[in-house]
């Protein structure tokens, strides 16, 4: 069907609203509108159909959980805590996992889905990163990315000590502790969140208005940003055959895209009803309520909280006393930085390479994360600073089974956060480079056919051919990294934004993250040599392989494998 022509299931309901409200062109355009077809464009919604999951069983919850710190009796149909006095926001969620029909169901479900939502996030946040979809004129829908993965983590915090049992009662604790260390202002967040005294009467209750009124609101409205921005910039796509800056190449909105989606949406809610099914989650009568005195051991937060847990494991024991007053920095350091340095940094990236690169241009056509060493491997330094944190914050498990000194551990662990990352970039670059030049070799040397020839002389060859064409253009989309002028002219006088100590900064900056992109061309040319492959063999294409890909190139080329 062309895109040209309006099928009937849109023309009928378009002229209907048309005669009414005037926007059936809007209706017949949209409709139509072309999104790319990638598998990694589909990470993200994983994150949006979470999201609904989330409202509609959150809904189903709050007809029956009572967000009360009052003390009573519990008499329900969990025998081992008959008798025993808790709050009513644990015998709420009691009776919710016992005696509500489907209950049990719908609150693991929810909870399933909380972690699904925030995992989704970081993986579709790790695609646009690595694939610079942020660049220009996207860097504002990636604020809002970031700003969407930090609401979602204080919404993680919020509905995840509600149940007020003895594990979300510990995490709690820690809340209280990091609210309090915060320098002036951390004595009146705490009285505020908790009703006075630790651990008060009103925290459940101002918890639950955050978690299912301000924080959701606030989601619901930037997701909705999220996704007109994006409607609007159009999206981008991965380089390809007869794929530009100034189209799109894909299927349309409807039928294809939006068949596409229905079927990911149920998918996603099969697997997070199997889950809520059959992998138990957050079983809070095995924990009992929460009580200032009682503490239990080998308790661990939700994932995406983990490194936070490992921070404050691998911090000393850190304290300023100054005028009366103590500024407890083992735990205001790791509440605050480790999170202040990943959120910080991915808000701010996009406008830091624009300014090292000096790169203006708008980008429709995402880049491979190979082709770009330096952003790839800045990535898996965080992703290694991050996972660091996350297993640490473990480390008494591992200490336990293992059979190795806690101390050890921490002090493995304080250590590994710094070389870490610094390893993790050092080997992604390194292989960065490597599979670059893998694609330099299948455009100039073209790749194995699987057939072998025997030489008059007794020789073996394995023939090699040029690579498909869609493969070939896949390749050729790498793109060069700008980087910004630092010559100084005829006088010797430097280029204006490359003067002073900050613009000779930014000049060595800009010349280091587009190093690789001359030493690796695919342009017809290796790393210094002439056309020909250190082997001895032509390139597949002759003496012009960038242009000769497809019709005009020579047909084959031949290794040798021995005699």
């Amino acid at each position: 069907m062309s895109l040209d022509s309006t099928p009937k299931a849109i023309a009928g309901p378009a002229n209907f609203v048309d005669e009414r409200i005037g926007a059936g062109n809007f209706l017949k355009r949209n409709l139509r509108k072309v999104f790319p077809d990638h598998w990694s464009f589909l990470l993200g919604e994983i994150a949006l159909y979470s999201f609904v999951i989330l409202l509609l069983t959150g809904t189903f919850l709050t007809f029956f959980f009572k967000p009360s710190m009052g003390e009573v009796v519990y008499n329900g149909s969990y025998e081992p805590l008959v008798g025993v006095r808790m709050s009513e926001a644990y015998a709420s969620s009691l009776n919710i996992s016992f005696d509500i029909r489907g209950g049990l169901l719908i609150r693991q479900i929810h909870h399933w889905a909380a972690l699904l939502f925030v995992a989704g996030m970081m993986v579709h946040m790790l695609r646009v990163f690595f694939t610079g979809a942020y660049r220009k004129p996207r860097e504002l829908n990636w604020i809002i990315g970031v700003l969407l993965l930090t609401l979602a983590l204080l919404e993680g915090l919020t509905g995840y000590s509600l149940p007020d049992d003895l594990l979300s009662g510990a995490g709690l604790r820690i809340t209280e502790g990091v609210a309090m260390s915060i320098p002036l202002v951390g004595t009146y967040i705490t009285f505020f969140l908790f009703g006075g005294e630790y651990p008060g009467h009103d925290v459940i209750s101002r918890f639950y208005s955050i978690h299912i009124l301000l924080i959701p609101g606030i989601l619901l409205a930037l997701i909705s940003a999220h996704l007109i921005l994006m409607w609007v910039q159009k999206h981008t796509q991965m380089p390809g055959k007869g794929r530009t800056e100034q189209n799109v190449v894909g299927a349309p909105f409807y039928p294809s895209f939006m068949a596409k989606s229905g079927a990911y949406f149920l998918f996603t809610f099969g697997v997070l009803a199997l889950l809520g099914t059959f992998a138990q989650i957050n079983p809070i009568w095995l924990f009992g309520p929460y009580t200032p005195a009682d503490i239990s051991a080998g308790s661990q937060p939700d994932f995406y909280m983990g490194f936070l847990e490992g921070a404050l494991r691998l911090m000393p024991a850190w304290e300023i006393n100054f005028l009366g007053h103590t500024l407890a920095l083992s735990v205001l350091i790791p509440a605050l930085v480790p999170m202040g340095i990943i959120m910080t940094g991915l808000a701010l990236y996009p406008f830091a390479e624009q300014w090292i690169t000096g790169d203006r241009s708008e980008h429709h056509v995402a880049d491979r994360p190979r082709n770009n060493p330096h952003r790839t491997s800045i990535g898996l330094a965080a992703i290694a600073f991050y996972g660091i944190l996350w297993l640490l914050g473990a480390n008494d498990w591992i200490s336990a089974k293992f059979h190795i000194s806690l101390y050890t551990t921490t002090v493995v662990g304080r250590w590994a956060i710094f070389i870490g990352p610094a390893i993790a970039y050092f080997v992604t670059y390194r292989i960065c480079i490597g599979l670059q030049r893998g694609d330099q070799e299948v455009l100039h040397h073209g790749v194995e056919s699987g057939v072998i020839k025997r030489l008059p002389n007794g020789e073996y060859i394995e023939v090699h051919v040029p690579p498909a064409e869609d493969i070939a253009a896949h390749v050729l989309g790498k793109k060069r990294i700008p980087a910004i002028e630092a010559a100084p002219d005829g006088e010797g006088i430097p280029p204006k934004g490359a003067r002073g100590p900050l613009g000779r900064l930014r000049a060595r900056l800009s010349q280091t993250y587009s190093a690789d992109t001359d030493a690796i061309s695919l342009d017809g040319h290796h790393d210094g040599a002439d056309g020909h492959h250190a082997d001895g063999h032509h390139a597949v294409n002759g003496a012009a392989p960038h242009a000769g890909v497809g019709a005009g190139a020579d047909k084959e080329s031949t290794r040798s494998i021995g005699h």
